[in-house]
């Protein structure tokens, strides 16, 4: 591997660093979906870490790991939700300034959020702007560090430590269905399996809408695409990164998609059967495994939940859709 990709090893180092920091989220189970399914299936509940997302846990380790002129200068990040709230928290608790690019159609209990940490949020749009080009700006003018949503070797190794966390406790697994927007949870999900479960099969699961990461991991190199439009707010991005690509390519069995129709009955699902609010970018895994994407039965699956930060509104309105 690229000596300069993350490895488990940083995964653990992030795990430390975490400790006592991020929440150790619940892993559930539904005795109805294992029946229904044949399978067994284990849901690591991120919706339940702090600000409702996995992204806490690659935030803070990305924040905890500059130097005090980093510190000191501040950092910005780009972010449709959980990123922004993730970064904006993680500089509230170590005292940094931070500054979020943030797209004007986000979900506004995300902005809310992410101003209610502390954070100055920019707004941008997401169809006419580019984000990255504001957040480059802002680091040449305000000698910002930037800390990208997934293309970052801390934010990588952060996200790693739930399904490090998954396996401790339910020992080795079958097969393993992840979120996958830019790749930064897949591929520290990657790291950490390899290392604990290496016979475990990976999948990342995106929105059919935005299908760039299965079509890069088919043709062997990073394939581009326009901003898909998804109800999976949190993985509607453009292309895999240079570091989570390589990850990816390695180590994961397959990329799958899941329609926003299949994301819905997901949400149900967790609202009816198991009380839970999670919002439909996490429930990309979760509406691969309960639609039998690929076949599950006999199997021990894992299956992360990546968050719950979700508008109530549109919320209301999935759930009661004919």
């Amino acid at each position: 591997m690229n000596p300069s990709l993350p490895t488990y090893e940083d995964v653990v180092q992030a795990s430390q660093r975490l400790e006592g920091i991020a929440h150790r989220t619940p892993v559930t189970t539904s005795s109805s979906l294992d029946a229904r399914l044949g399978a067994l299936v284990f849901f690591k509940c991120e919706n339940f870490q702090r600000i409702g997302a996995f992204k806490f846990r690659g935030g803070y380790n990305a924040l905890a790991s500059l130097d005090s002129e980093q510190r000191k200068a501040g950092v910005v990040a780009f972010s449709s939700g959980n990123h922004a709230q993730a970064v904006a928290l993680a500089a509230r608790m170590l005292d940094i300034k931070a500054t979020i690019v943030m797209p004007h159609d986000a979900p506004a209990a995300k902005k809310a959020a992410t101003r209610g940490y502390g954070a100055q949020v920019v707004e941008y749009d997401r169809y006419k702007q580019n984000r990255e080009e504001i957040a480059h700006g802002l680091v040449q003018a305000q000698g910002l560090t930037l800390i990208p949503p997934f293309n970052h070797p801390d934010v990588i190794a952060g996200q790693g430590t739930a399904v490090k966390e998954l396996l401790e406790e339910t020992g080795g697994l079958d097969m393993l269905f992840v979120p996958l927007g830019g790749g930064g949870l897949l591929s520290g999900s990657l790291l950490a399996a390899h290392a604990i479960s290496p016979d475990c099969a990976v999948y990342g699961v995106e929105p059919e809408a935005g299908n760039d990461g299965w079509k890069s991991f088919h043709k062997g190199e990073i394939v581009g695409i326009d901003t898909p439009v998804s109800i999976a707010d949190g993985a509607l991005t453009q292309a895999l990164g240079s570091l989570t690509f390589p990850i990816i390519r390695q180590h994961a069995h397959d990329i799958v998609t899941v329609s926003d129709q299949q994301l819905v009955q997901a949400m149900r699902f967790f609202a009816e059967r198991m009380k839970m609010v999670v919002e439909p970018t996490g429930c990309l895994g979760a509406a691969a495994a309960l639609s039998e994407i690929v076949p599950v039965k006999g199997k021990r699956i894992g299956v992360l939940l990546s968050g719950g930060n979700v508008d109530l509104a549109a919320y209301s309105a999935y759930l009661t859709a004919a």
